[in-house]
């Protein structure tokens, strides 16, 4: 198994570095462009992309983030970062403490190495293949151990847009929370049970936190149930299902 030591120093050294990028800037109070539709920018989200780009890679490494302009340079690349500076850009400007900064580390194809961190409420996520994965500093706690305790997580928007409607009912707790990045890297942390989203999401937003499911060895899939690979040409990703492994089978026999 590859000694993961290296990457993690550089994955922590630059989420210390971000998020003393992000000191300058008051979460709810701040000015936001958008993108494409309510899609929101901010000078934040281009600050961190700056910092994290200047920290992570060196010679011979690929990129792929949200506020860089891609390029097909990175699919001849062994090893990628993708990145979100700033996943939950609008709980960001809201106010919300639902908001990280989010690093992926892929090799081949294969997520081994990632960071979540939520500045908002101090957490830190971090976690490699071989290394396994640490909340704050400590190891992993387990999730629950059947879907009718379990508390999942569930995407503001999608709540909003009606796309959750068909679990009202169920026996399960959905708490609503905004960046996908943090709830994953929760579901990695076992500090809340399951989250999914069925509808279509970018790399960037899925890569931190599905390199933190498999430091941890817990589940996480295509909507369809297929496994993901990354790095692709096209980065859009159909959906994407996470969850602790004592859940698999009742979230399998739910979704798929």
């Amino acid at each position: 198994m590859t000694d993961r030591t290296a990457d993690l120093t550089r994955i922590n050294d630059a989420l210390d570095a971000a998020v003393l990028a992000l000191d300058g800037f008051t979460p709810g109070n701040i000015e936001a462009t958008f993108k494409t539709g309510d899609d929101p920018l901010t000078a934040a989200d281009l600050m961190v992309d700056q910092v994290l780009r200047e920290t992570l890679p060196v010679a011979g490494e690929g990129w792929l983030s949200e506020e860089t302009a891609d390029s097909p340079e990175r699919l001849g690349k062994d090893r990628v970062w993708i990145v979100d500076p700033i996943d939950g850009t609008r709980e960001f400007v809201q106010g919300l403490p639902e908001w990280c900064i989010s690093i992926g580390l892929i090799e081949d194809g294969v997520p081994v190495a990632g960071g979540v961190h939520n500045p908002a409420t101090g957490e830190r996520i971090t976690g490699a293949l071989g290394h396994g994965l640490t909340y704050d500093g400590r190891a992993r706690e387990l999730g629950g151990t059947c879907l009718a305790d379990a508390t999942v997580g569930a995407s503001r928007s999608e709540l909003k847009r009606g796309e959750w409607d068909r679990f009202a009912g169920k026996i399960f707790n959905v708490i609503p929370k905004g960046s996908v990045a943090y709830k994953l890297a929760l579901v990695a942390a076992g500090r809340i049970d399951a989250t999914w989203t069925l509808v279509p999401k970018n790399e960037w937003d899925l890569a931190g936190g599905a390199a933190l499911l498999a430091a941890a060895g817990a589940w996480g899939v295509l909507k369809d149930g297929s496994d993901p690979t990354w790095n692709n040409p096209d980065p859009l990703v159909p959906g994407f299902i996470a969850t602790t492994p004592a859940l698999r089978g009742e979230v399998e026999s739910l979704l798929l």
